[in-house]
């Protein structure tokens, strides 16, 4: 039997954009704005599944919205070497999407298309574009060739350029708590959402943030229901994981958030003041790419600590 991917959540916009191909009115330039970490991108895969096999359900299954790996379709998408997709998002070691980027996608914009199909390409973290890359990108997609189509893709916490959100048809999309906790469960094929201590659990904690928090808990032993928002920070602290952990620097400000989250109204030595305190101070420190140690001494010290 053959893997399949399925996609959970999203439905509703899902079912739009194919019903918006099937009357040939998908539009050539969509903003697809929703928090961080809830599948947007994996969306965006499974509209593309569906376009490059259309009448095939040996490879795209629309009754259950999955599709089939291990084949010619699935190696070019998930590899980036479809010939007519193409794929911008912020490389590691830059800030930026930098204007070099938009100039390679002008570059396949220009080129004939594959059996003379429709071209997408697709742009992640759109508020990231440089100035110099934003207009280059605002050029390119006031006047689009017919069978190029743009899919904008933004978190819905950060602004976006005014002259290109205007350009676009914008699609909002978000989970719900069911959702999210299927998605969890599916992706370790256990019932480990109801083992994740309640500190973590909220209605904006998204999937990819509690996957990649238990798959953190596991590699350090540390217990999934035991493990709370104070032993969190505290571990991190004693193991100084706040400059080599990926995961912990990434999340660093939702952690701070769960904590006083949580505490602010339980506690008589943390009030908004000292909130407001630490988060100015933690901004800071991001910013201005200060030390991380001096932070949580005083973190620890002020509000962890006895």
């Amino acid at each position: 039997m053959s893997e399949t991917s399925k996609l959970i959540g999203h439905k509703t916009l899902f079912n739009n954009l194919i019903y918006l191909d099937q009357i040939q009115k998908f539009p050539n330039k969509i903003l697809i704005n929703g928090p961080k970490g809830i599948g947007k991108k994996i969306l965006i895969n499974h509209f593309l599944y569906y376009f490059y096999s259309k009448n095939n359900d040996e490879i795209y299954d629309l009754k259950k919205n999955e599709y089939k790996l291990n084949n010619n379709l699935s190696k070019l998408i998930s590899t980036n070497s479809h010939p007519n997709i193409f794929k911008i998002k912020k490389k590691k070691d830059k800030k930026i999407i930098d204007i070099d980027q938009i100039r390679e996608m002008i570059q396949f914009t220009n080129q004939t298309s594959f059996n003379n199909a429709r071209k997408f390409i697709i742009i992640e973290d759109i508020n990231l574009l440089g100035t110099n890359s934003a207009n280059a990108l605002l050029k390119s997609i006031e006047e689009p060739y017919d069978k190029t189509f743009y899919i904008l893709v933004n978190n819905s916490e950060f602004k976006i350029l005014e002259t290109i959100k205007s350009r676009c048809l914008d699609f909002k999309t978000n989970l719900v708590n069911s959702e999210v906790m299927k998605i969890v469960n599916c992706y370790f094929d256990s019932n480990i959402y109801s083992d994740i201590n309640l500190d973590f659990i909220n209605n904006y904690n998204s999937p990819s943030f509690l996957i990649s928090l238990v798959n953190f808990l596991k590699t350090n032993d540390l217990s999934t229901k035991e493990c709370k928002i104070e032993d969190l920070l505290a571990y991190i602290n004693k193991n100084k994981l706040y400059t080599s952990d990926e995961f912990v620097k990434e999340y660093m400000n939702l952690f701070i958030e769960l904590f006083f989250y949580k505490n602010i109204n339980n506690s008589k030595k943390i009030s908004f003041k000292i909130k407001k305190y630490f988060y100015i101070k933690l901004s800071f420190v991001k910013k201005y790419n200060l030390d991380f140690e001096s932070f949580f001494l005083e973190f620890n010290h002020k509000l962890l600590s006895e």
